[in-house]
């Protein structure tokens, strides 16, 4: 499923595994991730949490965001990795599963 951040960063990580997109609008690369990631969501077991970072830059810079599109797979709070750029499907399917 993929989910747009309302308000509530912590409580959308916490008790979970979830892909966490840092985006913008704006953005060339993450609107072709955002592609993927609709060609993908039924393939995979994480939720997609995608944050916007002109609504959200104080989660941007806790997280280090310096280049977008970032993503962080994150379990229970805790980053388990990050990759920024552009993933096709495949390379996006390997980050989260290995």
């Amino acid at each position: 499923m993929i989910k747009y951040l309302e308000k509530d960063f912590e409580d959308e990580i916490k008790d979970k595994k979830v892909l966490v997109d840092f985006y913008a609008n704006w953005c060339g690369p993450c609107k072709m991730l955002g592609e993927v990631f609709e060609n993908i969501q039924d393939e995979i077991s994480v939720d997609i949490l995608k944050v916007d970072v002109d609504k959200f830059p104080d989660i941007a810079g806790i997280y280090n965001v310096f280049s977008i599109p970032t993503l962080y797979l994150i379990e229970n709070g805790k980053i388990l990795k990050s990759h920024t750029g552009y993933l096709n499907k495949e390379e996006l399917k390997e980050f989260i599963n290995n």
